[in-house]
């Protein structure tokens, strides 16, 4: 068999040998990379659907928390690992503002395979009890009456939980003191400590600590308010800032070229996962709502958010040196 024929049936046939498109997938221990200490929102997530997906695939799948550097070290290792289907990383919405702040050893959408977005939610500002606070407004009077004194901790320098507040403060005109952490699970605790003055917290990582009344939450930074938290107001409601609305979401990726029967496998036994009652209830008690949807539709929120905060950071002049 020669010719024409011949070159696309050995290129079928290479094809179908290929152990990324094996029958047995996934036959060995699938990693999912957490690039953030464990606590937060994102080793939440992967807590939560991480032995879901074990199930479906019938592997173990191991969580490998990597933290620093805002989230870039560990992403990095999961984006430069093989495109074999054995590394996953999960991001958190910190993804799409370290392009504008960080120089980068991979770029961030066509180094990676996107598959599914797993929850989104509000950030909302919590600060310790004591601080004598109880709106938005009460605590710009405040930061004005005293400036580069109040003090707000962060998940990571260049993250949402960052410049969502340098954008807050630039709205409102105050001048506070950023303090970065390695991950929000660390942040919470000096809050509730008094360490520190506030925090833009996401649900899953402050919730239980505000229903217990350790941390006291002033406002929800979307343009509406949460369903899982419809008692806390918008910035809007309680602040003279009307256009604030600072999302946080969840999702997997994968590295560059996962091979499509992979993706799709994988994505729809997440889908399947985050569609069920058990997992619904699960986020809505820590905060946020189920994601979903097609690999597709997560690379355009990707590109969408990365557009937004390269806006932020030039507005508000955020630089890392």
């Amino acid at each position: 068999m020669k010719g024409p024929v011949s070159s696309v049936f050995f290129a079928v046939l290479a094809v179908g040998m290929h152990p990324a498109f094996s029958q047995d997938y996934p036959s060995k221990p699938i990693r999912l990379i957490v690039p953030f200490a464990p606590g937060g929102g994102v080793d939440f997530n992967a807590r939560v659907v991480g032995p879901k997906l074990a199930e479906a695939l019938g592997q173990s799948v191991v969580v490998d928390s990597r933290p620093g550097a805002g989230g870039t070290i560990g992403t990095e290792i999961g984006v430069k690992s093989p495109s074999d289907g054995y590394t996953y990383t999960l991001l958190g919405g910190t993804y799409a503002v370290t392009p504008s702040l960080f120089k980068l050893g991979f770029d961030p959408i066509n180094d990676i395979t996107p598959v599914i977005l797993l929850s989104y939610g509000p950030h909302l500002i919590v600060v310790h009890p004591s601080l004598p606070v109880k709106t938005t407004r009460d605590l710009i009077a405040l930061a004005r009456a005293k400036p580069n004194t109040l003090t707000f901790g962060s998940s990571g320098p260049g993250g949402t939980s960052h410049l969502g507040m340098e954008l807050f403060s630039y709205k409102a005109g105050v001048k506070m003191v950023h303090v970065p952490y390695k991950g929000g699970g660390q942040v919470v605790p000096d809050v509730m400590a008094g360490h520190l003055q506030l925090f833009l917290a996401t649900l899953p990582s402050s919730l239980q600590q505000i229903r217990a009344r350790r941390l006291k939450a002033i406002a929800v930074t979307t343009a509406q308010r949460s369903d899982l938290a419809p008692d806390i107001p918008t910035v809007s409601e309680t602040s003279d800032i009307k256009d604030l609305d600072v999302m946080t979401w969840y999702g997997l990726i994968a590295p560059k070229n996962l091979p499509k029967p992979i993706l799709d496998r994988v994505s729809g036994e997440i889908n399947k996962i985050l569609k069920t009652k058990e997992i619904s209830d699960r986020f809505a008690s820590e905060g946020v709502v189920p994601g979903g949807g097609t690999p597709a539709q997560f690379h355009a929120l990707i590109q969408k958010e990365i557009e937004t905060w390269r806006k932020v950071v030039q507005i508000t002049g955020t630089k890392f040196e």
